[in-house]
């Protein structure tokens, strides 16, 4: 469960994301004011006939940056090459990607802020400079080989701003944070993709799901599919809010988008630790969970919601917090 409620990216969501992707700026639902500086960017790169500046852009995974950076390069009439931080090993991989685009193609590293120190510092000069330095031996007859590049346009994605290096982010001439969509905004984009699963909705059950979609696309569309099989098994006509609630309550995801997991750090702070405050060490202790899981995929967005507050001393149960946990006990 804590898998279909992450908003991190499934082995099963590639192939249902490329049909549910929005193909332009005008399906691109919610981020009003980043999409609207990308526009003018987009139409300034046209007329100028050079490369879009460098972009950054944070927030929370499963917002739609991949999407976005795909919308632009589409509206440039330019190449898209996609890769992930992780996935640069070597200095030689960065250069070969590199020295393989072709004029104001955009390059899209998603989880920038894991490239290895030796590899971003490559970007320095090829960023600023759309150059290449490559430094060739060592010690004393150590020399620096200059291979110039061609205009591009680099979109770098990241979860975690703050673990860039100040010299990486410097060098975005532009960068944007995501917020969470609000659930008029999920509304609209679970009714935009039910269409292209031919799936007829209510209103009413539109709003439901968007209500326990935590703020995410991602999950939204996740949440879209399974209703989807429900329907269909159950050889029905159109989703209902009824439907809905009974497709989610058979993933226990409640009325606010809370998983099992989520409940039970809600329960666990209450129980064990008397509402709190509480370290993330020890809650993760309790719960047998990773660092990782709890910080990553559960706690955004039970501070999103006002369910528990973060304070010097540790995580703390708000009082939603506890009237939720007892109204599910």
């Amino acid at each position: 469960m804590s898998e279909f409620l992450s908003a991190e990216l499934q082995d099963d969501d590639y192939q249902s994301e490329v049909k549910l992707r929005p193909s332009n700026f005008s399906e691109y639902v919610g981020q009003r004011k980043i999409v609207q500086n990308i526009e003018l960017m987009v139409e300034a790169s046209k007329l100028r006939k050079g490369s879009m500046d460098h972009v950054l852009l944070s927030g929370p995974p499963g917002l739609g940056k991949t999407s976005l950076a795909m919308i632009i390069a589409k509206e440039l009439g330019v190449g898209l090459h996609v890769i992930s931080g992780p996935a640069l090993e070597k200095k030689g991989d960065l250069a070969a990607l590199l020295t393989n685009l072709a004029p104001r193609d955009v390059l899209f590293i998603d989880e920038i802020h894991r490239l290895h120190i030796s590899i971003e510092e490559i970007l320095y000069s090829a960023m600023e400079d759309f150059r290449l330095d490559i430094i060739m031996g060592q010690g004393v007859s150590a020399r620096t080989m200059q291979i110039d590049l061609v205009p591009f346009t680099l979109i770098g994605a990241t979860t975690r701003a703050g673990l860039l290096s100040n010299p990486l982010r410097d060098r975005f001439q532009a960068q944007f944070s995501y917020d969470f969509y609000q659930d008029d905004e999920l509304a609209a984009i679970i009714h935009a993709n039910a269409k292209k699963l031919d799936l007829d909705i209510e209103e009413e059950a539109l709003l439901e799901m968007a209500k326990r979609s935590r703020g995410t696309p991602r999950v939204a569309n996740r949440i879209l599919r399974r209703v989807r099989d429900y329907v269909l098994v159950k050889r029905l006509s159109k989703a209902t809010a009824v439907e809905v609630d009974k497709s989610l309550s058979l993933l226990e995801i409640d009325e606010l988008g809370l998983g099992t997991l989520d409940r039970k750090i809600l329960q666990v702070m209450n129980e064990y630790y008397g509402g709190g405050p509480v370290g993330i060490d020890a809650l993760c202790a309790t719960l047998g969970e990773s660092r990782d899981t709890i910080e990553e995929v559960h706690e955004p967005f039970l501070l999103k919601e006002g369910l528990i507050i973060r304070t010097p001393r540790g995580r703390q149960l708000s009082e939603k917090g506890k009237k939720h946990i007892i109204l599910r006990t």
